[in-house]
């Protein structure tokens, strides 16, 4: 075999061992998404080694996704990291063994206090299976290596049982989109699910016109506008839109009739309007199922505030 023969083989056998999870999703996963879902602490992660890696991983993204979360070395707990546990937390403890010297001494202490313990190991008669109050099956036939030896499968099965159990945690507590951007602020996801209309939106040189203005004049008040519409105002409410597109058609309807018709003949008298506080990806949304290149924020009073349009949620 190649290299690229070795690594799909790699890949090929990971992929078995993820399946091979399955059939281990019992009552027992249950009790663990109950216990993190119920905890008015924090979910202390904890692990050794190859485990300890995937364990701070799997805190990582439980915070991200709601479920407050850190990891903690067990060998710190003995020099003074213990403080940080209160009997609110749930303690996660994460060992491919389950036999691990250094997190079954750090056991005791948790159970002392009388905290919560969530084992995850592929050792189902492991004394961390036995001390634990439900127990995450994560075995695999074998190791990803030839040698059978490099936490390769192992691995990648406790880091997917991780986030089995955040998936779980946020569909539970209905986690949303905004609620996701609260913990990604800086990233482009954070910044299309914060921005607002508000935000982005034209207010200056706006194309307002009457809709008892003529065809012909509204044509230079769209030009102008340089957004493709036209925003037909009344009594200093909006009453209609219309758009390039409208536009084109009525002079294919009418030909010569065409500058004798007014804006009220053509708008549309009832366009897609969002509020100054409506999220860039809701009118993203809205764009896409409507197929329109822009919208109109107004107030309560329907009057208009300003455009978004497509380039201004290109963030």
């Amino acid at each position: 075999m190649n290299a690229r023969e070795y690594g799909i083989q790699c890949i090929k056998d990971e992929a078995e061992a993820l399946l091979g999870l399955i059939p281990n999703m019992d009552a027992e996963f249950d009790r663990a998404v109950e216990l993190m879902f119920r905890c008015h602490g924090k979910v202390i992660v904890t692990g050794v080694g190859k485990s300890g890696h995937v364990g701070a991983k799997i805190a990582a993204t439980l915070s991200s996704t709601g479920t407050p979360s850190f990891f903690i070395n067990p060998l710190d707990v003995f020099h003074g990291d213990l403080g940080v546990m209160t009997r609110d937390d749930v303690v996660l403890a994460i060992s491919n063994s389950g036999q691990t010297d250094e997190l079954l001494r750090f056991i005791p202490m948790v159970l002392q206090m009388q905290i919560p313990i969530i084992a995850m190991s592929g050792n189902q008669e492991s004394l961390l299976a036995k001390y634990a109050d439900c127990h995450l099956n994560v075995s695999v036939r074998r190791e990803a290596d030839p040698l059978n030896l490099a936490p390769t499968s192992s691995a990648t099965a406790q880091m997917v049982m991780g986030d089995a159990l955040a998936i779980a945690l946020l569909k539970k507590r209905d986690f949303r989109p905004q609620d996701f951007a609260q913990f990604h602020p800086g990233g482009e996801l954070g910044k299309r699910l914060l921005t607002t209309a508000q935000d982005v939106m034209r207010t200056e040189d706006l194309p307002v016109i009457p809709p008892v203005m003529h065809l012909g004049e509204a044509i230079i008040h769209v030009s102008k506008g340089k957004l493709g519409l036209g925003v037909a105002v009344a009594d200093d409410r909006v009453v209609g839109l219309i758009t390039d597109g409208d536009i084109r058609r009525a002079t294919e309807k009418w030909q010569a009739e065409f500058f004798g018709h007014t804006v009220s003949d053509i708008m549309t008298r009832k366009p897609k309007t969002v509020t100054p506080q409506t999220r860039i990806s809701e009118i993203q949304r809205m764009m896409n199922k409507y197929k329109i290149h822009s919208v109109l924020v107004v107030d309560d009073d329907y009057r208009l505030l300003g455009v978004v349009d497509h380039y201004s949620c290109m963030i």
